[in-house]
């Protein structure tokens, strides 16, 4: 079977051509600041009228943890929706270029950049004089900060060897590293609480890079079965993994905000209130999904399901921003 790639170029009659992907990388770019603006804007909103105090640079500590989240599901997504694709009968073998290494960048200076933070004791520093590295080896937060930083170091390697499916270990370790740093010792049984951030961040970070990565390869294949397929083989496996981060997310918010006090905690505390938000772009996340897997199954062309997918793609990446947002915001007190 012979594949029909969509051109790079196209001409109109009243211009030169353009590169058919500079208005996709323009959009790309639109969405990142404006994903980039829910960390640095939402502290404000989340906090007024609520009489809680946050951290001294939470917008900057927010911002941070989105990156490293994004850096976390751009190459997670890339080696399970490749896995998936070598199933897909008919599938080319050409794979879009690698956006790991970058990814691995991005979350090594992220992850450097918190590792800093609590250096200086949860402060921001205003000058490296305040900065005390060898202190990181002296806490808890201080060497899952350092086990971050280096995990992202080797992922990077990895992802510029011959051997890029290497970068499941160091990226599992950012995993292990985000889950043991959630949940402290001094929480009631913070075991159980890193058990279920470990299985909703890797769930997580599978459905949307892995969304992100189908929907590029199914643009490069350009045969219609062989991406309805590769779609439909995703949508199986992302059911999966909505219900294991919808099951993981409800049980951890039950164990930070009682069941008797959920409601009221949702609109009075800073948490909750960006808590309700994420509910809410999931909701909406799940309905484009749902979309989606219709138009795959009963459309004359299955791959009109890509336009509710992108929209998917672009609401998932705000989802990343509230949680990295959720991560910096005080925890409500259990009443």
């Amino acid at each position: 079977m012979t594949s029909t790639r969509p051109s790079s170029e196209t001409a109109d009659a009243s211009g030169p051509a353009r590169p058919a992907g500079t208005g996709r990388a323009v959009a790309v770019l639109v969405l990142v600041a404006l994903g980039a603006l829910v960390p640095l804007l939402g502290p404000s909103a989340a906090l007024h009228g609520t009489g809680e105090a946050a951290a001294p640079g939470v917008g900057g500590v927010g911002l941070l943890r989105t990156v490293l989240f994004a850096a976390l599901c751009v190459p997670l997504g890339e080696l399970f929706v490749n896995r998936l694709a070598r199933g897909v009968p008919g599938a080319s073998a050409e794979r879009p270029r690698s956006w790991a290494a970058f990814a691995a960048g991005a979350g090594f200076v992220a992850a450097l950049g918190l590792a800093s933070v609590v250096a200086t004791g949860n402060l921001v520093p205003s000058g490296w004089a305040q900065i005390d590295v060898g202190g990181l080896y002296a806490s808890r937060d201080g060497k899952l900060a350092l086990l971050e930083v280096n995990a992202f170091a080797v992922a990077w390697l990895c992802a510029l060897s011959r051997r890029p499916g290497g970068q499941v270990w160091p990226l599992a370790a950012v995993v292990v590293a985000e889950a043991l740093r959630a949940h402290p010792v001094t929480e009631h049984d913070p075991l159980t609480g890193s058990a279920l951030t470990l299985v909703h961040l890797f769930c997580a970070s599978l459905w949307v890079g892995g969304l992100a990565h189908a929907l590029r390869l199914v643009r490069l294949w350009g045969v219609r079965e062989a991406g309805a397929a590769l779609l439909g083989l995703y949508a199986r496996v992302a059911a999966l993994l909505l219900a294991a981060v919808t099951a993981t997310g409800v049980c951890s918010t039950l164990r930070r905000m009682p069941a008797e006090t959920v409601l009221e905690q949702l609109t009075t505390t800073a948490y909750g209130r960006t808590l309700l938000a994420k509910v809410l772009l999931v909701a909406a996340v799940a309905a484009l999904a749902l979309w989606a897997r219709v138009r795959l199954r009963r459309a004359a062309d299955p791959l009109t399901a890509c336009v509710p997918a992108r929209g998917e793609v672009a609401l998932l990446g705000v989802v990343v921003a509230v949680s990295g947002l959720l991560t910096a915001l005080p925890v409500p007190i259990r009443w």
